[in-house]
């Protein structure tokens, strides 16, 4: 009697059920099937503001390219401001010869080794500043040092400690630590509290809550300063490859170039540079971009 009872009043609500399903409009989709249909509508307007960033981007390389023409016309020195097609060729030149690419490998090699150290001591000032505020105080005067000191004094500091081979990765460093602990800290500070609470009730602070809880939380803020370190990097590292003389370096290309006043290397080397901070900070965002879309 029970269960004829309770099939009983279940009749009703399946009936109601199945009315609801008959009644329901034809143009409303599952939400998956909903998803999948905005995000592929969505792609053609993605590609249409990648394509239009590109153009602009160009745009914005012609500029520079008539700008030093017009620099050159104005100033009337043409060694000093060579024309663009001289530059041009320049640059296939160079890239044409196996020895730049020696010079490329030199300075990545130094600037590799560079955001990796300070990565590694970046994140880790940063994670312990982003739980205390103590720390965060405490390492504050420091972080205003290493941020506002004058390249070329700690430059000169490094070479009065150090070989001169290991001036570049050092300086460029010390001066990429503040950057990076900003962004981590700032990431720690934005991570829910109530979520670290519950993984702290099964375990305290380890390595494998900091790779799988902060560091995930932490990667938008990362990603940021990444790019914002490889474009310092570059620009710290020939510089100090310039100041110390670093052999087979970039740096060291330049300096070679305006000993002679090779002014067309000089630009070309310069375009190289551009080229490279722009693989390096762009492609990793595009390949994600991608693997976030087929996912």
């Amino acid at each position: 009697m029970t269960l004829s009872s309770s099939a009983a009043r279940c009749l009703p609500m399946i009936s109601i059920m199945d009315k609801n399903k008959a009644e329901k409009p034809a143009g409303i989709r599952r939400p998956g099937h909903s998803r999948g249909d905005v995000s592929r509508g969505s792609l053609p307007q993605a590609d249409k503001s990648t394509r239009r960033d590109t153009v602009i981007f160009c745009l914005g390389i012609i500029f520079i390219g008539c700008l030093i023409q017009l620099l050159g016309t104005v100033k009337g020195d043409a060694l000093v401001f060579p024309d663009v097609l001289s530059i041009l060729r320049t640059l296939l030149r160079l890239l044409a010869e196996p020895h730049t690419y020696r010079l490329i490998f030199t300075t990545l090699t130094h600037l590799f080794i560079a955001l990796l150290c300070s990565t590694v001591i970046g994140v880790t000032i940063g994670i312990i500043e982003g739980m205390s505020d103590t720390a965060r105080k405490f390492l504050k005067p420091l972080m205003i040092l290493l941020r506002s000191i004058p390249m070329i004094v700690l430059v000169v500091i490094i070479m009065v400690l150090t070989q001169y081979s290991r001036v570049p990765y050092i300086a460029a460093s010390l001066i990429l630590v503040p950057l990076i602990s900003e962004a981590a800290a700032e990431g720690c500070r934005r991570i829910d509290s109530e979520l670290i609470d519950v993984y702290r009730l099964y375990s305290g602070f380890s390595p494998r809550i900091l790779f799988s809880v902060y560091l995930p939380l932490m990667a938008g803020y990362l990603r940021q300063a990444y790019v914002n370190a490889v474009g310092m990097g570059i620009k710290i590292i020939v510089t100090t490859e310039y100041l110390v003389q670093t052999n087979n370096s970039l740096g060291k290309a330049v300096f070679s170039s305006s000993y002679f006043n090779e002014y067309e290397e000089i630009y070309a080397q310069a375009l190289i540079m551009i080229a490279l901070v722009l693989i390096l900070s762009e492609l990793p965002v595009l390949l994600a971009g991608k693997n976030g879309r087929r996912g």
